[in-house]
């Protein structure tokens, strides 16, 4: 596989990979024996995509599983279970089948949450200015328990996945974009341009100038201008289900959902800029960024694939909640569906707050009333002209706001100060933690927050998949029996037990099919 591409590179050269690492990564490929990753191979098997990659001995590159170049020999092949441990052991990314336009896929989840969260935070660049012991700390576990667990996992150490995810990133935008090699590598999270071209010279034996397709003058971004990338999922994607559940919660001035499209006003550190997602070509979102600071958009995509759960196998958890009679029939209705994200915690807790006691809608309403007050305005006409026109506002802003004029309760208003102060002086409140159990009991010192509002808080902007806010009346609606009984918290608290670890999908799946629109539905919680 990808023989054709070695044959092309300059001289003929082949960099070898280093056997010793690459053996130690085989042990670790997967669940599955290499016979059985091999038979996926020679069969194209677009399931494995994104579970699997090979790397070939005598090319040096490494492959997804859908490769249409020619399969190799069983011999010249090595298996891995993601692309971090093949760069790692000195494999370089085929040309032809693209490893950075796989599915991202979080099938260890619910096995390792500590890996997971540790990979949210690579994502969002903790590596980028720390280092593993900090990233350690900051999950409350060891620097060698962490490695150890970055190697079960995923076959690789923390750095080598954060140094992956940067060469990918930056060779999908060298393929899909013409931006200039000097923005493409501080937006694909280098600190450096001549760092970024060393790391091309050393992976591809060529300048990263060589591998651009595209034609024509380069569009510098830096500007504001707008540049698109895919980003892959895993099929299939219930995107009408998606895009309802945030057209049903969209904040006014902040949010717009027009003819299938989703775009928003976003703020990651000081850059600010507009996203926009939507259907793409195959299996795939369609995402424009308009950012002038391009060193964001590493975050920007992160949360883009943590809002529309990009990373979720849909297979393996539909598998798992079939098991129980009522879930199956509801899976089977909706086998794309995911578990909407969250932009930002501290946004979606105070929505959260907001939506206490009132409806979704009233709620959405009162949060684009705050939003034009207390968040700072977007002077972009062709922004203006989808409907956005404020940021959602800050922590610090909304802390300097005057309760008396907030149109709630004085009660609910000191709390969403209190909140706001909170977030101001610990810009890691809604940061990963330890445990679903730790987030929860954090989230419920908060000011307004209960146990209903915790769960919600974690299920979405913590991206725990066994989140679950059992209190929630469409839970209870959705599962009511033929005699109009409905289970109580307690009793669908005790069923969820079935669920783990992924309550939170099950949970969409009960509110995709309470009979009741989303517009109708309270959240009734005690303040």
């Amino acid at each position: 596989m990808a023989a054709s591409e070695s044959r092309g590179s300059p001289g003929g050269h082949v960099r070898k990979p280093r056997d010793s690492r690459c053996a130690k990564a085989d042990d670790r490929c997967m669940d599955m024996d290499d016979d059985a990753c091999y038979r996926a191979f020679q069969m194209r098997d677009a399931r494995f995509d994104g579970r699997i990659f090979c790397g070939v001995r005598s090319t040096g590159i490494y492959c997804r599983p859908i490769c249409p170049a020619r399969t190799p020999k069983r011999e010249n092949m090595r298996f891995f279970r993601s692309a971090a441990a093949a760069q790692e052991a000195g494999f370089r990314p085929c040309l032809r089948c693209r490893p950075e336009t796989s599915p991202d896929l979080g099938s260890w989840r619910g096995t390792s949450n500590t890996v997971s969260r540790a990979l949210a935070l690579i994502e969002s660049g903790a590596l980028d200015g720390g280092d593993v012991e900090a990233l350690a700390e900051r999950l409350g576990v060891g620097e060698r328990q962490l490695r150890r667990l970055f190697q079960q996992h995923l076959g690789a150490s923390p750095v080598a996945v954060a140094q992956t995810r940067r060469v990918l990133l930056a060779k999908q935008l060298i393929h899909e974009t013409r931006m200039p090699m000097a923005e493409v590598a501080l937006a694909a999270g280098f600190g450096s341009v001549r760092r970024f071209n060393e790391t091309f010279q050393q992976l591809f034996d060529r300048p990263p100038a060589k591998l651009r397709r595209l034609g024509g003058a380069e569009i510098a971004a830096g500007q504001g201008g707008a540049v698109a990338i895919q980003l892959a999922y895993r099929p299939p994607y219930d995107w009408e289900a998606m895009i309802a559940f945030l057209a049903a919660r969209a904040i006014p001035g902040v949010e717009s959902v027009r003819n299938g499209r989703y775009a928003r006003t976003l703020a990651v550190g000081e850059a600010r800029g507009v996203v926009m997602i939507e259907p793409g070509e195959g299996a795939s979102l369609r995402v424009t960024l308009r950012f002038a600071k391009v060193q964001a958009w590493p975050a920007v995509l992160a949360r883009v694939r943590r809002v529309f759960d990009l990373a979720a196998d849909p297979a393996v958890i539909a598998v798992h909640l079939s098991e129980d009679p009522d879930l199956a029939p509801m899976v089977a209705a909706r086998p794309g569906l995911r578990a909407p994200g969250a932009w930002d915690g501290f946004e979606l807790a105070v929505r959260a707050v907001l939506g206490q006691q009132i409806t979704v809608h009233a709620a959405r309403m009162l949060a684009g009333k705050i939003a034009a007050s207390y968040g700072s305005p977007l002077e972009d006409e062709a922004a203006n002209a989808l409907g956005l026109t404020c940021f959602f506002p800050t922590p610090e802003q909304l802390a300097l706001a005057d309760v008396e004029t907030l149109a709630m309760p004085r009660a609910r208003g000191r709390a969403l100060v209190g909140l706001a102060g909170a977030a101001a002086t610990d810009p890691d409140l809604f940061g990963a933690r330890r445990s679903l159990d730790e987030a929860v009991a954090a989230l419920r010192a908060l000011p307004g927050i209960g146990e209903w509002t915790a769960q919600y808080i974690a299920m979405r902007a913590l991206r725990e998949p066994d989140a679950f806010p059992s209190a929630d009346i469409g839970l209870m609606r959705a599962l009511e029996g033929p005699d109009g009984r409905r289970p109580t918290a307690a009793e669908l608290l005790a069923r969820a037990e079935r669920w783990r670890p992924w309550r939170a999908y099950a949970a969409s799946h009960l509110w995709a099919a309470d009979p009741k629109s989303p517009t109708d539905a309270k959240h009734v919680e005690a303040a």
